[in-house]
C-alpha cells in the first residue's frame, strides 16, 4: 500500500488539484486535506504539502495568518517526528512565518517583497534552479548541480535575514538545497534570473533535518513536459521539442497530448519522486 500524502488547503490556496495530481504520478496516495476538517486527522497522514495560492488573502503578509492555523499546529508536531513537509509558494511562506524552517522554532527568514529593478509586485516566470548538496528528502533523487526549469509566481519570495550572514551560513550548511541559476548553472545573483533578489540565490530553505524544505518554485506546475515554456533551452527544451514534434502520432494512438509517454515527464516531477523514495513508495524515475 502506498504512503498517504495530505495536501493541506486552507482558505485562498489554489493549487491543491495539480499538487495532489503530480504526488499520484510518482505512486504516492494524496488527499486533499481541507481546513474545515479536525486537525487531529492529520495525524493519519505519513506526509504533508501546503500548496501555493493566498492563504487568508496574505493578509498581514504572505503566509502570516496561515502559520496560526491549528492545522500548522499539527503539522509542526507531525515534522519534529520526522514526517516530511512540503511548502510550495505560499506554502513556503506559512512554513517561514511558522518558524519550520531552518528549524529553531524561531522566526528567523522573512520572505520579502521581490526586489526587481524598474518594477514591483507579483512576478511570474520560468527560472533555472541548481541542486546543492544537502540532507533534503525532497531533492534525494537528483544529484548536485543538476539545474531544473521550474516556474515561479509570487510577489514574495525574497528570502530575507534581519541577522548578517545568516542565509551564507545556512546554503553552506546544506540548508539552501535549491538556488536560482542560470542556464548554464552559476548562481544567479542578478534579475531575472534571480526572479526576487533573494539572498545567496536561495530558491529554497529545508530544517537541519531535511524532511522539511520551503520551495518557492512550482514544481507541480513543470510535471508536465510539454508545460515548459518556449524560452527553456538546454536539454530540457530539446525534450520537449521533441515531445511536440511527435504529438501528432500520439494522436492518431488516441493520446492528443503525448502524455502516455514516460519520456513526457516534465522537470518539476522530481520534487515529488524525491518524497516517493524517501516515504519508500511509488515508482522514482
Amino acid at each position: 500500500m502506498s504512503a498517504r500524502v495530505a495536501v493541506v488547503q486552507l482558505p485562498g490556496v489554489n493549487c491543491e488539484a495539480e499538487t495532489v495530481r503530480a504526488l499520484e504520478r510518482v505512486g504516492l496516495e494524496a488527499e486533499t486535506f481541507r481546513w474545515t476538517r479536525p486537525a487531529a486527522e492529520l495525524a493519519r497522514f505519513e506526509a504533508y504539502v501546503l500548496p501555493g495560492g493566498f492563504s487568508y488573502q496574505d493578509r498581514v503578509r504572505a503566509g502570516a495568518l496561515a502559520a496560526k492555523d491549528p492545522l500548522v499546529e499539527v503539522l509542526a508536531d507531525r515534522a519534529e517526528r520526522g514526517a516530511p513537509v512540503l511548502g510550495i509558494c505560499n506554502g513556503a511562506q506559512v512554513l517561514v512565518e511558522a518558524g519550520l524552517v531552518p528549524g529553531s522554532a524561531a522566526v528567523e527568514l522573512a520572505l520579502a517583497r521581490n526586489r526587481m529593478p524598474g518594477r514591483t509586485g507579483y512576478f511570474a516566470r520560468w527560472v533555472h534552479v541548481r541542486i546543492e548538496t544537502s540532507p533534503c528528502v525532497f531533492t534525494s533523487t537528483l544529484e548536485p548541480g543538476t539545474v531544473l526549469p521550474l516556474p515561479v509566481a509570487h510577489g514574495e519570495g525574497c528570502f530575507r535575514s534581519a541577522a548578517p550572514g545568516r542565509l551564507a551560513a545556512l546554503a553552506a550548511a546544506g540548508q539552501a538545497p535549491l538556488r536560482y541559476a542560470t542556464a548554464d548553472g552559476r548562481l544567479a545573483l542578478e534579475f531575472p534570473d534571480n526572479p526576487n533578489g533573494s539572498e545567496e540565490a536561495v530558491a529554497a530553505v529545508c530544517n537541519a533535518r531535511g524532511n522539511v524544505l520551503a520551495l518557492m518554485p512550482h514544481p507541480e506546475r513543470a510535471q508536465d513536459l510539454g508545460a515548459l515554456s518556449r524560452d527553456v533551452g538546454g536539454s530540457w527544451g530539446e525534450r520537449r521539442d521533441a515531445l511536440l514534434e511527435g504529438s501528432s502520432g500520439a494522436a492518431a494512438g488516441g493520446d492528443p497530448e503525448g502524455l502516455a509517454s514516460p519520456g513526457a515527464e516534465g522537470p518539476g516531477l522530481a520534487i515529488f519522486a524525491g518524497l516517493a523514495r524517501h516515504l519508500g513508495a511509488g515508482r522514482v524515475s
